[in-house]
C-alpha cells in the first residue's frame, strides 16, 4: 500500500509517527476538512498532470482551481490531468491518497504560491483516510519540489 511507502518515507526523518490515519475517509477536501475539523482550503490537495511525456504533481491549497492560462504560461502546454486509471500506476498513490510523498522515481513536484497564505497545511500520505499537518518550510523540504509556482486562481 502506498501510505506504507509513506511511512517509511517519514521514518527516516523521524516524522512518521505525525502521519494521521482516520476512521473516515479523507479523499476530497471536503471529507478531508471534516475529518481534521480545519478549513477546507488548509487542505494541501495534490494534482496529477502529464507534461509532454513526464509526471507533474503540483500542490495547491484546498480551495484553489487551475488557471489554464497561468498553466500553459509555466509549462508551454495545455493542463492535461491524468486518468483515474494512470494516477496510481504513474505517481505511486491512488485517488484520494495523492501526496508529493514517496513517489515514483521521475515524478516531478511543485508547490502552488496558494499554499503560502497558511502556517501549517494538510497535505494526504498516500491514502484515502490519512493525512499530515506540515508548516510550508516542512513541505518544502520534505516534497523536494522542482519550485514554487503560481498556476491557480479562486482562492
Amino acid at each position: 500500500m502506498s501510505i506504507e511507502r509513506v511511512k517509511t518515507y517519514f521514518e527516516k526523518y523521524g516524522m512518521k509517527d505525525r502521519i494521521l490515519e482516520f476512521q473516515v475517509s479523507s479523499a476530497t477536501v471536503e471529507l478531508a476538512a471534516a475529518a481534521l475539523h480545519c478549513e477546507p482550503q488548509r487542505i494541501a490537495k495534490t494534482l496529477s498532470f502529464m507534461v509532454d511525456e513526464r509526471v507533474v504533481l503540483i500542490c495547491t491549497a484546498g480551495d484553489a482551481k487551475i488557471d489554464n492560462p497561468k498553466y500553459k504560461a509555466q509549462f508551454g502546454t495545455k493542463a492535461k490531468m491524468l486518468s483515474g486509471d494512470q494516477v496510481e500506476e504513474l505517481t505511486g498513490h491512488a485517488v484520494g491518497g495523492v501526496c508529493p510523498f514517496g513517489i515514483k522515481e521521475g515524478v516531478d513536484v511543485y508547490l502552488d504560491i496558494s499554499l503560502k497564505r497558511f502556517e501549517t497545511v494538510y497535505p494526504a500520505c498516500g491514502s484515502s483516510n490519512s493525512a499530515i499537518e506540515l508548516t510550508i518550510p516542512e513541505l518544502e523540504k520534505y516534497s523536494n519540489p522542482e519550485g514554487w509556482i503560481d498556476v491557480c486562481k479562486g482562492y
